[in-house]
């Protein structure tokens, strides 16, 4: 079995504005599972190993450009001019890369006498922007197809039970090839029967694709340049036309509108924790489950209802993440728990545990067997081995050494105003509840701060820090300077409980040697010296 060829280029169709997703960002830069629509027709794109990818660009083409880029540095950028229409587009592609295949042919050297040549010879693969289940695997089964049969254009179709709207396959009865593709507003109401459809994707022979390309013009309902006319090219000249039927509509299906994104999107979804599933990671709750593309999860994970994996993120075997969890880019060692927890950019280590309720921000890193705890926030933390901040805690610009202990409600204070700080806590520390580290300090191996404690001076290994003052009680001060209040009738019935049980030890006292003292006498002796009788109240008759 001989392997196909490598095609000699692939192009990207991305130069239209997509009026129905009523956006002001182009259609094929929406996402789904973790990329912008476009994103996945590169990587497809590259699957096939291909010379060269070209990318046409047309509507707010800086936004474009500046994405392809990112996702594709290696991808030629292509100008669609004012002339509306897929053929037109493919056709901007195609001089550009005739150029630049021209122009390597040159650099090489050329003999006297030897012609340069018309550009790119082989096939040329292309693929709208805005397909984002179009795989690797399908495109390389066309151009498979392309090449066993030995065909000038082959045309990648499905079938659907309401083909409204899309290009019609019109086959010849006998042999099965294509005769032409009609467009919906050009086709006969026998051709408006047909329920197999083109979906914008195409294998060409390039010297075909380059003569039928100069052929084209805008006669037609839409007055764009289509390149489904190149098909009625090639059957003119006694080429074969053939499609490749795709058994599953999805995925050629397009986006044009947000119900189509959103469809897709959970068709996207569905698939991939569905693989997933099938390499041994365990998903409770599939429907609220959400994983983009290139997260990364080994076997005997556990993810829990309503959790979402985004970005580059990586989960180790064993690790439970959820409920209730979404983790940006965050890497996830063996073993660790990370519940009802908002996450990205950081790091969590083997065994540790995180939330419920934490909040890491990026440059989170906590080692193993660590614990960042209820509503804890943390950024730029590096928390060594062991280490725990368990509770209602912020944890900014700050490095924790190994096996310390944060107290709750405590915060490190980074940020002057202008700059911010660095706290140092070191190795086997123990901090008070309620403490502010006051950046830049620190405080060393085995150090313990006092609750309540405001740090602002190092602290050295084996101290305490203590910056509280003596407690002192003010006696009656409720009585004096919050009179009426709640509080007050409620000091004031616990101070008369505690008189009556001081008089009633009195009385048995006296009672015991024999001495006869009436229990109003003994209640007025158990009353304190300073305490000045309520105003208005003769002595025999107050109350205490």
């Amino acid at each position: 079995m001989t392997e196909t060829p490598q095609p000699a280029a692939v192009i990207v169709l991305a130069a239209g504005q997509g009026t129905r997703m009523k956006s002001a960002l182009p259609k094929i830069l929406h996402p789904l599972g973790g990329k912008p629509m476009v994103g996945h027709a590169l990587a497809a794109a590259r699957e096939l190993e291909p010379a060269q990818v070209a990318v046409v660009v047309r509507h707010e083409r800086e936004l474009v450009a500046e994405a392809v880029g990112q996702l594709d540095a290696g991808a030629i950028l292509v100008d669609q001019d004012d002339i509306p229409g897929t053929g037109r587009a493919v056709q901007c592609a195609l001089v550009a890369l005739d150029a630049k295949a021209q122009a390597a042919v040159a650099a090489a050297g050329v003999a006297d006498g030897e012609v340069v040549g018309d550009g790119v010879e082989g096939s040329v693969v292309v693929v709208a922007g805005d397909v984002p289940l179009l795989d690797g695997a399908t495109l390389g089964q066309l151009l498979a197809a392309h090449h066993a049969d030995g065909n000038a254009v082959t045309i990648l179709t499905t079938e659907v039970a309401d083909a409204t709207g899309y290009g019609r396959i019109v086959r010849e009865k006998d042999t099965g090839d294509v005769l032409q593709i009609v467009e919906h507003k050009d086709a006969s109401p026998d051709q408006l029967e047909i329920h197999e459809i083109n979906s914008s994707v195409y294998v060409f022979d390039a010297a075909t694709l380059r003569r039928g390309l100069g052929g084209l013009d805008s006669r037609n309902a839409q007055g764009e340049v289509y390149l489904t006319d190149v098909v009625g090219f090639a059957r003119a000249e006694g080429l074969h036309v053939r499609a490749l039927l795709a058994d599953d509509p999805m995925l050629v299906e397009g986006v044009n509108d947000r119900v189509a994104l959103s469809v897709l999107g959970r068709e996207m979804n569905r698939r991939i924790v569905e693989e997933w599933q099938r390499a041994g990671v365990t998903v409770q709750d599939p429907a609220t489950t959400w994983i983009d593309v290139d997260v990364e999860l080994a076997p005997d994970v556990t993810l829990l209802p309503n959790t979402q994996l985004k970005g580059a993120t990586i989960v180790a075997t064993g690790a439970t993440i959820g409920p209730d969890t979404t983790l940006t880019d965050v890497e996830v060692g063996v073993g660790a728990t990370v519940i009802r927890t908002h996450g990205s950019l950081a790091v969590i280590g083997e065994d540790a545990s995180v939330g419920p309720f934490a909040y890491l921000r990026p440059g989170t890193n906590l080692g193993r067997k660590g614990k960042i705890g209820t509503f804890v926030e943390t950024k730029n933390a590096e928390i060594g081995e062991g280490s725990k901040v368990p509770h209602l805690s912020y944890v900014g610009d700050a490095t924790i050494g190994e096996h310390t202990n944060i107290g709750a409600a405590s915060v490190t204070v980074n940020y002057d105003g202008v700059h911010k700080h660095r706290t140092v806590i070191g190795s086997h520390a123990r901090t008070g509840a309620d403490n502010m580290f006051v950046a830049p300090v620190t405080v060393g191996d085995g150090a313990y701060t006092a609750a309540g404690s405001v740090i602002r001076r190092d602290v050295p290994a084996g101290a305490l820090g203590v910056t509280a003052g003596q407690q002192r009680n003010i006696d009656g001060w409720v009585a004096r300077r919050r009179p009426g209040t709640a509080a007050a009738d409620a000091a004031a019935r616990t101070q008369r409980g505690v008189l009556g049980d001081q008089a009633q030890r009195q009385l048995a006292q006296q009672n015991a040697a024999g001495a006869s003292v009436s229990p109003q006498a003994a209640a007025d002796q158990a009353e304190p010296a300073d305490q000045a009788p309520v105003a208005g109240a003769e002595k025999e008759g107050k109350t205490h």
